[in-house]
């Protein structure tokens, strides 16, 4: 594949081969690729085709309903692109060329699946509609915002830590970017509770849930869960474009010896974020751990008693995350921190569950391994380690385990 291809336009090749193996078929066509452009909702090419009136989900279903399910139900890692499919990948590096664009977006494959006239992708698309002389037109006639085509793959993608939180970008890592650019796992299950968490967060008032759960039963994931959602924009509206960015405790801790320094350096910290005027979600991990945070010889002060005005003005909207018998300790004896956050209890997910979250993330162990999970040795980790390995939780223990025999 081209190396100038952006990050959005590999994972609508990743998402192709997904859609591809989700319905047994044994390659790649251009049906395939057309879902992955449906599958990735951020990408220039959806946007072309939503404001041309196509609805993702619905020609996602007509292309199922279409194909039926293929008879290819052996997983052997990625499987080859079609003919077609090739010539579309390459045709795309054409159409960027041709529009004077230095690098592959979404939206030059989807002018060269139009070019395919014969090909099923394109005939669905033209039963919808959506020609080639239509998309050129649309980016043609698109204002010129410096947005219409994909931007460089070293230049970063929409929820880029801008510039103006630099502290903040130093202690934290940006949830939201994270899951833009393909780097977090896929989140199986736990749609309750992200439900639940997104639903505290749309609150007018103590709009800051905590995550209560044993280590290991998925604490982070559901926050991961939640950047997806807002990248995806599958959020209210409330909700919508904003930064879930997890704060490291420890960096902002680390070299603040003396009195004054850590507050010094928390408060430049939270000063950016009420910069941001509510688009930032903090997410603090081990939140028990603000409660003395920082506190020097003498000091009074810690990120506990540094966090609670801005929670209580509203300046300041935070996921917490801790076990119950660090809750306990910490965060329930302090009531006016307590007060300011929702709790939300995680239970660790059955040994039925655990094997749904296996399958869900075998894609990305295989392609790191280089080998191939059957359902057999999945449903083995999950009951194995259910049965033998007392002292963790599912399903940390048995994605360990799978990890392992990779």
């Amino acid at each position: 594949m081209d190396n100038r291809f952006t990050k959005r336009a590999q994972r609508v090749l990743a998402n192709a081969d997904k859609a591809a193996k989700d319905m047994n078929y044994s390659y790649v066509g251009s049906e395939h690729v057309l879902m992955g452009i449906l599958m990735l909702r951020d990408g220039i090419a959806v946007q072309i085709l939503a404001a041309l009136g196509v609805k993702a989900q619905d020609m996602v279903r007509d292309i199922k309903g279409l194909l039926g399910e293929g008879d290819n139900l052996i997983r052997l890692g990625p499987i080859p692109f079609s003919p077609r499919a090739k010539r579309i990948i390459n045709g795309a590096s054409d159409e960027a060329k041709t529009l004077g664009q230095p690098f592959v977006g979404t939206e030059h494959i989807l002018l060269a699946i139009l070019r395919e006239e014969s090909g099923i992708a394109a005939q669905v698309l033209r039963s919808s509609g959506i020609s080639y002389d239509g998309v050129m037109d649309y980016l043609e006639e698109a204002p010129d915002t410096g947005e219409t085509f994909s931007p460089a793959p070293d230049k970063g993608m929409a929820f880029s830590p801008p510039v103006k939180t630099p502290l903040l970008n130093k202690f934290s890592r940006d949830l939201t970017k994270a899951a833009l650019d393909g780097e977090l796992d896929p989140i199986v299950g736990r749609e309750k509770e992200i439900s639940r968490v997104i639903q505290i967060l749309c609150r007018r008032s103590k709009n800051n849930p905590v995550l209560i759960g044993d280590p290991g039963v998925g604490k982070t994931a559901v926050v991961e869960g939640i950047a997806q959602h807002i990248v995806n924009e599958s959020v209210p509206e409330i909700i919508h474009g904003k930064r879930v960015v997890s704060l490291d405790m420890g960096s902002i801790v680390a070299g603040t010896k003396y009195r004054g320094e850590f507050e010094d350096r928390m408060k430049k910290l939270l000063d950016e974020i009420k910069k941001e005027k509510g688009h930032i979600i903090l997410f603090i991990d081990e939140l028990h751990l603000v409660v003395g945070s920082g506190s020097a010889e003498g000091a009074p002060m810690d990120a506990a008693n540094m966090l609670k005005p801005l929670l209580a003005r509203g300046e300041l909207q935070c996921i917490g995350a801790t076990t119950l018998n660090e809750y306990r300790k910490y965060i329930e004896k302090d009531a006016a921190l307590a007060r300011r956050f929702q709790p939300v209890m995680l239970d660790a997910p059955t040994v039925e569950e655990t094997v749904e979250i296996l399958k869900g993330l075998r894609d990305k162990y295989e392609a790191y391994h280089g080998v191939t999970y059957s359902d057999e040795a999945l449903e083995a980790a999950a009951r194995l380690s259910d049965r033998y390995i007392s002292d963790r939780f599912l399903p940390d223990k048995a994605i360990d385990l799978v990890d392992e025999a990779g």
